[in-house]
């Protein structure tokens, strides 16, 4: 296909992987680890170097059109979530992470089998897929960026993890704080300025961000305890995969059943689709199941014995998606199953 569009050879290819967050959910942008895993689906692309300043790119899919510009000069429409716009981040990201200026051009095909839309980064593999395009064709190395954290003040304290570790106190002590400091019941805005002892307008324009300033319930106690429960739940699971126990697959299970409770009742970052998917899923042989990506609902994950996967995938198949309704038609590659995968690679020619 790459002949039948350039009329050339691809030089070398790129792949990077799917990934899917087996525990460790909305905890991130709280300073919490998570665990993810690479799972086997990927992006694919062919590349061409070419002697032009021409960046000339298109898919397999025929959903996504071709697309060409200078490669020295790099608009993205943020206005526009186009496919293509995936790949200029990649590629304008190493540009101005090196400074670099005169990129050479390159013909770029790509190709894909992570589902769209449901939480398996399908997007960002196309992201880093450019970005590692971008290093080999300037045939730069890969580099490590290290962040550099520094303490806030009380007042500017931003992260659930910041509290913690200004306390000197574990996630499960943390819980018993939670317990302490905040009620069940929802918060308003005009409780929330009596506890820091600020105004409405400071709250407004100082803590909350531009989508939250017009919220009129706050559910802290509730958002507080899912935080630091999951926190602890990621390091469950960690060292239970560490120490691998005769009965490893059961605790991890069980991890995730919780974690998926705790979203649905505590953070309400699920939907009656997804609960009703995760409850058929552990009903027909998952040892576990739960709700993963995508934001506000997404996909399922499970964890389920190898020698009951056949059975599974045609069963759960059945269950869900072949109601009499037929709203729920699946796309190609909805349901599927996965082993850990590999990180990206660059494949050269021999």
């Amino acid at each position: 296909m790459f002949n039948s569009k350039f009329g050339s050879i691809p030089k070398f290819y790129v792949r990077a992987p799917g990934r899917v967050n087996i525990i460790g959910e909305h905890i991130d942008y709280c300073g919490y680890s998570v665990l993810p895993m690479a799972i086997e689906q990927d992006v694919l692309i062919a590349v061409e170097p070419v002697k032009t300043y021409t960046l000339q790119l298109a898919n397999t899919n025929p959903l996504y059109p071709d697309f060409s510009t200078s490669a020295n000069n790099i608009q993205i429409d943020k206005t526009k979530p186009l496919w293509h716009n995936y790949f200029l981040c990649g590629l304008k990201g190493i540009q101005e992470h090196f400074g670099l200026s005169n990129l050479t051009g390159m013909n770029c095909l790509v190709d894909g089998n992570i589902p769209p839309s449901s939480g398996l980064s399908s997007s960002s593999a196309l992201v880093c897929c450019a970005g590692l395009v971008t290093l080999t064709v300037l045939g730069r190395n890969l580099s490590k960026l290290l962040a550099k954290y520094k303490n806030l003040q009380w007042d500017n304290v931003l992260r659930l993890d910041e509290v913690q570790a200004k306390l000197g106190i574990s996630l499960e002590e943390m819980l018993l704080v939670t317990e302490d400091a905040l009620h069940p019941e929802p918060y308003n805005p005009e409780e929330i300025c009596r506890c820091l002892g600020i105004s409405l307008e400071e709250l407004r324009t100082q803590i909350l961000s531009p989508n939250t300033q017009d919220v009129l319930i706050f559910k802290l106690y509730q958002r507080a305890k899912h935080v630091y429960s999951e926190a602890a739940r990621v390091l469950q699971f960690k060292k239970i995969c560490e120490e691998a126990p005769e009965n490893m697959v059961q605790l991890l299970g069980e991890l995730m059943n919780q974690s998926h409770m705790s979203c649905r009742d505590m953070y309400e970052c699920s939907c009656p689709e997804l609960d009703q998917l995760v409850d058929i899923c552990r009903k027909l042989g998952a040892q576990g199941s739960r709700l993963t990506g995508a934001g506000w609902g997404g996909c399922a994950v499970s964890i389920v014995p190898a020698d009951k996967l056949p059975g599974f995938l045609a069963n759960v198949h059945k269950a869900y998606y072949q109601r009499s309704d037929g709203s729920l038609a699946p796309e190609k590659q909805s349901l599927f199953a996965t082993k850990p995968g590999g990180g990206a690679l660059v494949f050269l020619e021999a």
